[in-house]
């Protein structure tokens, strides 16, 4: 099944009509991506943080998933950038740009981390743009097979990293703040404004996605502990758009984040 999988991110090719992967449900889903993520290592590549999905309850029904799902990203899919980035979209399948915070970790949480205690194990954060992907034809999916759909990542590009506490010295205080601030997403520099959305969209804020997340992870039979300089990506602040290759996208933060740009090639 491992290769199964892998043998359509690679080709950027849809998953069959009837698919063979039978995935019972959620749990047995992150057990078989656990096994893909093992492949992927195997053959080279090095995770390097975590992305998560469906965080932001807006679009909630829209797409059918009713929780926020998971899974690794690598150094094969994250490229970093000091405010302007490439992409490179081939070999992805129907993707869609989200705009996003993204936090780098200066160490791993302790069992049952209070906000508190997460906020001290976070080293900065970014603006960043994950492109998610879908192998299941006009992103009609279950979330167990989102979950084996990688949680459909498949590019994040991260921008200017901010120390967290350039943008407040406590947790309350930088919580509020990165929950209040607002994003405008624009396709190209000054065309008309695609979406907007706030971090309070991602489960009241990212740093709140980030401790459901940690959460979630530690409930995960054999799922990897996070680590010191791993990126965790946490949830789009407004609904997922499609790209294309030749286009650029723009997201402008009114506080807390500096903007980001993104050329698809």
């Amino acid at each position: 099944m491992p290769i199964q999988v892998l043998a359509h991110l690679d080709a950027g090719t849809l998953w069959p009509q009837v698919t063979t992967f039978h995935v019972i449900d959620v749990a047995d889903a992150y057990r078989r991506a656990l096994a893909v993520r093992a492949a992927r290592i195997a053959r080279g590549e090095r995770p390097v943080g975590y992305k998560i999905g469906f965080t932001n309850r807006t679009i909630w029904e829209r797409y059918g998933v009713f929780a926020p799902i998971w899974g690794p990203v690598w150094d094969t899919t994250v490229v970093h950038c000091d405010g302007v980035g490439t992409i490179d979209l081939s070999h992805t399948c129907q993707p869609r740009i989200e705009p996003e915070a993204c936090f780098g970790m200066s160490s791993t949480p302790p069992a049952g981390a209070t906000l508190e205690q997460l906020f001290d194990c976070i080293d900065w954060v970014a603006p960043s743009f994950e492109v998610v992907q879908s192998h299941k034809r006009d992103w009609v999916f279950t979330a167990a097979e989102g979950v084996l759909d990688g949680a459909l990542h498949a590019r994040l590009l991260v921008g200017r990293r901010t120390p967290v506490r350039e943008i407040a010295t406590d947790r309350a205080a930088f919580d509020e703040r990165l929950a209040a601030t607002r994003v405008t997403l624009r396709r190209g520099s000054d065309t008309p404004v695609v979406d907007t959305g706030t971090g309070a969209n991602v489960l009241d804020g990212p740093l709140h996605a980030l401790h459901h997340f940690v959460r979630e992870l530690a409930t995960c039979p054999g799922a990897p502990s996070l680590l010191p300089g791993d990126v965790v990506t946490t949830g789009t602040w407004t609904d997922a758009w499609p790209v294309a290759a030749g286009e650029t996208w723009r997201s402008s933060y009114d506080d807390a984040l500096p903007s980001l740009e993104v050329t698809f090639r």
